[in-house]
């Protein structure tokens, strides 16, 4: 057991020490749902795993509470993969090794996975509860959540019967959201026959130490994006050196600005000397076009093992002109909110080589036309580099309610616990009620939680001081759930 473990309140970082513990990477959930209908099974409430992969855990009112309306608690089980580059961490069957500092929950070289396991710990905890007072509740905690919302979309109609959806997957405390983005992914591919390498040095470029960070809270924070900082200096040394692509290997998460990028020239020797020169000078542009926000920046050219191929020249161009057209970054803020992002587009996965090209990016929108909009640009911008491009993965945005009977009476206890207003708003991140509330309408939603920051990275922090407040508002909320009309 870890120090995080004796933490407080107890139902939750118990729960949370005991989920760092249980591999959970996306895309590998089979141990953290058997973890799931394991602890169900312990402390005895209801629980299934449905068709879509998701856990559905059902737990009966306390004496007296059974005419409330039905609590839906929602968290994602699965985490975001992302280590740094000298960790050896595995995250299949490795634990998270978590750590404190100044206040802060941090894990050592990796994400924390507390973007959702702080969800996840607050439904156990409330599930193993006996001495507090709740009307009926569900807890729904979803599967691969951070890929693709795969579990959500999957999750079967008429499986569940709730009144009200808290969904525990926000990360400011305080902040009571109540509308959120849709998305959908823009995958263009294409295939091409290598030629053979005629050029007799190859060196390997290498961007890191970028913050990345989540592709819809941090979208506009002004971060760099490794790929469209690489494609700046592979244009130039193709340009100005001669030099010709082998492979790309940029970012790994659809929902992460990627924070590294490596990419494979070949060209002549007496070249060599110039892309390092070139290579320090983009380094250095960087700092100062991004002073204050990127603090870390490695940009390093490094002689390689000479390929035995390369991308065909007329291929290799127009994929380069396509990454460096591509738009990344913010499109529009709304209009009727300024301050928060409506349509932004995130580069995130750029893999070349091997005879293929793949581009990964995620569009996101409050508004479908826009999210349509943007989707249709990036596709037109890949076709003319003669790619395919497929959408994927599309989900809806979720339309806020202000008159919402679950937000007034959280507002309400949240003014008479803290002495203060709570924020509400609408986000950018895409979150998981849009494509519940498509299957459920009539559900009533909020989304909380307390305060994290840097998801998806490895600077992933959880602040302890709002572990507490939070557990203290959800108790009390259910405690004060309406009767069923």
């Amino acid at each position: 057991m870890s120090e995080i473990a004796n933490l407080k309140p107890a139902a939750i970082w118990r729960n949370f020490d005991a989920l760092t513990q249980v591999p959970r990477p996306s895309g590998h959930v089979e141990k953290v749902q058997q973890f799931l209908l394991d602890f169900a099974a312990r402390v005895g409430v209801e629980a299934f795993k449905d068709a879509g992969g998701n856990i559905v855990m059902r737990k009966p009112a306390t004496p007296g509470m059974e005419g409330r309306k039905t609590v839906l608690l929602q968290a994602h089980m699965d985490m975001v993969p992302q280590k740094s580059p000298d960790s050896p961490h595995n995250f299949e069957t490795d634990p998270i090794e978590t750590y404190v500092k100044d206040g802060w929950v941090h894990a050592k070289g990796t994400t924390l996975g507390s973007d959702d396991g702080i969800g996840v710990a607050a439904i156990m905890g409330l599930m193993e509860a006996t001495d507090l007072k709740h009307g009926p509740l569900e807890a729904l905690i979803t599967r691969d959540e951070e890929t693709g919302m795969y579990g959500a979309n999957e999750l079967p109609e008429g499986e569940l019967h709730s009144d009200i959806l808290l969904n525990l997957d926000s990360e400011l405390w305080g902040k009571f959201v109540i509308g959120s983005a849709g998305g959908v992914d823009v995958t263009s591919t294409l295939e091409y026959k290598e030629v053979d390498n005629t050029e007799e040095t190859a060196v390997k470029l290498t961007l890191k130490g970028l913050r990345g960070g989540h592709s819809g809270l941090e979208i506009n924070a002004g971060r760099a994006n490794a790929n469209k900082e690489m494609v700046r200096l592979v244009r130039r040394a193709i340009a100005e050196l001669g030099a010709r692509l082998a492979c790309w290997q940029g970012g790994n998460m659809r929902n992460a600005i990627p924070f590294k990028a490596e990419v494979v020239l070949a060209l002549p020797k007496d070249k060599v000397d110039e892309l390092k020169k070139m290579t320090e000078e983009q380094r250095r542009a960087i700092e100062d076009e991004f002073k204050t926000i990127e603090h870390d920046v490695v940009f390093t050219a490094e002689e390689t093992e000479v390929p035995a191929t390369l991308v065909p020249v007329e291929i290799q161009d127009n994929l380069i002109d396509a990454i460096y057209a591509c738009h990344n970054g913010v499109v529009r803020m709304i209009p009727v909110y300024p301050d928060v992002v409506e349509t932004s587009s995130n580069l995130a996965i750029i893999n070349i080589g091997a005879g293929k090209a793949e581009i990964k990016i995620l569009a996101r929108s409050s508004r479908e036309d826009m999210k349509e909009y943007v989707a249709t640009q990036l596709e037109s911008c890949f076709n003319m580099a003669g790619m395919k491009t497929v959408l994927s993965g599309s989900y809806g945005g979720w339309d806020p309610n202000p008159d919402s009977e679950i937000l007034h009476l959280l507002e309400k206890i949240y003014k008479e616990q803290n002495g203060k207003e709570a924020t509400v708003q609408v986000d950018h991140a895409g979150l998981e009620c849009s494509v519940i509330l498509g299957k459920y309408p009539n559900l009533d939603v909020v989304s909380l939680g307390p305060t994290l920051l840097s998801p998806h990275t490895t600077n992933e922090r959880f602040e302890i001081s709002t572990a507490e407040p939070f557990w203290n508002l959800l108790t009390k909320a259910l405690e004060e759930i309406p009767e069923r009309k």
